[in-house]
């Protein structure tokens, strides 16, 4: 296990390269000047000059790419160009809400997509079943931002129950920090219970009529234990591959959702810069993105081993 752990920690390393040379391509080659936007349309060429030298954009695109690859090696991100902060101290000041965002919604989606999909395999021979899989692909199918639109308005504008903008800590009060992410919290995990429903029913199913479930049956044991003990158990392996790919996938959609609530996170954090054309702080937050992607990736390989003993990987 330690060895493989040590490859796939390896591995990652290629990976985080090739995404540093993407973002840092599809940034620079942008259209938009950072010295320009902060000076403003009025500003003399000769100032806009002056100010690219200071913040390094006269040099060329492979030196400054190799200059900020070195300093990524030694742990620093650079620094924000608009307010001169280090990078790595603003995404740590943005982790809190959109972590929180994240662990809200998929633990909704998990409480929400189990039950179902145990459900709908114990009724699988009934009108529930296809009436089920309806559902699963228009949750799947729904934007998310017109879904948000929607709540903002039933829940936030016609019926004032939730906040619609904004985010207290968890360190102010857990209702209030609950009360404020619930409503965005719906928005992502709506899209995704349909999906992890469907593959966890669809694994269960695999399963139910294996011959180690005919034999459980057999032996008189109840269709209910046989599901939960036999059926549910064996079917986690892909279904934790999904979720895994889910939670990663939810720092991809915090970006809208954290825009429309006006949510303080990594993904507002990434539009507001993108806006400035603050180059340091682009780079750093999708590098920092990629490197969830693939942790949780590492991660969830090495949940399989614990979930199913007869996967060893040395």
């Amino acid at each position: 296990m330690l060895h493989y752990t040590m490859r796939r920690i390896l591995a990652m390393i290629p990976v985080l390269f090739i995404v540093s040379v993407i973002v840092f391509m599809i940034v620079h080659l942008t259209p938009g000047n950072p010295a320009f936007l902060i000076l403003g349309e009025d500003s003399s060429p000769e100032a806009v000059e002056q100010l690219e030298q200071q913040l390094g954009l006269d040099q060329p695109k492979v030196i400054q790419y190799f200059d900020w690859l070195k300093n990524i090696f030694i742990g620093d991100l650079g620094q924000s160009i608009y307010s001169e902060e280090s990078v790595t101290q603003i995404i740590s000041e943005r982790i809190g809400p959109t972590f929180s965002l994240m662990i809200i919604s998929i633990l909704l989606t998990l409480i929400i997509a189990i039950p179902i999909a145990i459900f709908i395999v114990w009724k699988r021979n009934t009108f529930l079943d296809p009436l089920f899989l309806s559902g699963s692909l228009l949750g799947t199918s729904i934007p998310e931002f017109w879904l948000a639109l929607l709540l903002v308005l039933g829940f936030g504008v016609s019926i004032p129950i939730f906040p619609v903008a904004g985010y207290i800590p968890l360190t102010d009060g857990f209702l209030s920090w609950i009360h404020h992410l619930l409503l965005p919290s719906i928005v992502l995990a709506a899209v995704e219970v349909g999906l992890i429903a469907r593959m966890l029913r669809d694994s269960m199913l695999e399963s139910v009529n294996q011959d180690y479930t005919k034999t459980a049956r057999g032996k008189g044991v109840k269709e209910r234990k046989v599901l939960m003990k036999h059926v549910f158990s064996n079917a986690l392996i892909p279904t934790t591959t999904v979720v895994g790919v889910t939670i990663a996938g939810l720092l991809g959609g915090t970006v809208i959702i954290e825009t429309i609530f006006t949510i303080p996170g990594i993904g507002q954090l990434l539009i507001d810069s993108i806006h400035r054309r603050d180059y340091p702080v682009i780079q750093g937050v999708i590098l920092f993105i990629a490197f969830i992607y693939v942790l949780i990736n590492l991660l969830v390989d090495l949940l399989y081993a614990f979930l199913d003993p007869r996967i060893r990987y040395d």
